[in-house]
């Protein structure tokens, strides 16, 4: 299925999906890796992702040491070493297992949010961004942009935003958090700007509570009230979806007859 630019590849299991989706990220690395010193890649932190970067660290031909990292997100006021902090989750879950040449982590602990802010964004323009690996949110946000601070044409490179409630209801949902008082208020972000310059997109959305969310990336006109849409205008951008996901594609017409 495609929909404008957007590739869309379903699969029975997010097993599947997540070994399919290793499997083309890492083709696409070790193409880059054969014409770049250094293939600068932006990895989501969510269980959504689990299944694709532990089949990711396990492919083999990776340069991993010609690999600078960065993540899209990053709660205000999380500890470090906090189960729930995206760093972290990135770094036991993929930087501990694989040599990247670097790792750089969002400090949403930073004494200046907006000087982290500003440091980051400085890093990203010094290393332009080869692929970007990400999610959708059931509110159909990107990385932290949700619907109310979701700008397509957002001036800033990373930013501080207040999350909308339904974006920390996930976070209960997903189990990254016990109650909906205990997910932070404010977080830090990579823009909608920012992560569509990366020249291949991939991205990765399992699980029937996803299913409304992948129905509006499809289904909706481009707009920020559903900011996962504006994938459809990425040049290079693969969806990857389970069963559970696709639940409600059946509904739409040009779906039924592919």
């Amino acid at each position: 299925m495609k929909v404008d630019n957007l590739e869309i590849k379903i699969f029975e299991t997010r097993q599947e999906m997540g070994e399919n989706a290793a499997r083309m990220v890492a083709d696409k690395i070790r193409e880059i890796q054969d014409t770049k010193d250094l293939v600068n890649i932006i990895f989501a932190s969510a269980p959504s992702q689990n299944e694709f970067l532990e089949a990711l660290k396990s492919e083999q031909g990776i340069a991993w040491e010609k690999i600078n990292a960065f993540h899209m997100d990053e709660y205000v006021g999380v500890p470090a070493d906090a189960p729930q902090n995206f760093g972290y989750f990135l770094k036991v879950r993929l930087f501990d297992h694989v040599p990247v040449h670097s790792v750089s982590y969002l400090d949403g602990n930073a004494t200046d949010i907006e000087k982290e802010c500003q440091h980051y964004a400085n890093l990203l323009l010094e290393n332009p961004i080869d692929i970007v690996c990400l999610g959708i949110g059931e509110n159909g946000h990107l990385a932290f942009n949700d619907p109310h601070v979701a700008f397509f044409d957002d001036p800033l490179i990373v930013k501080k935003v207040e999350l909308d409630d339904a974006c920390r209801q996930q976070q209960v949902n997903d189990a990254c958090f016990d109650t909906f008082d205990e997910v932070p208020e404010t977080a830090l972000t990579l823009t909608i700007p920012t992560l569509l310059k990366a020249k291949y997109a991939f991205c990765i959305v399992p699980g029937e509570k996803k299913a409304d969310a992948i129905y509006h990336t499809v289904a909706e006109d481009i707009k920020e009230e559903f900011p996962s849409t504006i994938l459809r205008k990425h040049p290079h951008a693969i969806l990857f979806i389970d069963k559970a996901s696709s639940g409600r594609l059946k509904e739409i017409s040009s779906y039924s007859q592919a």
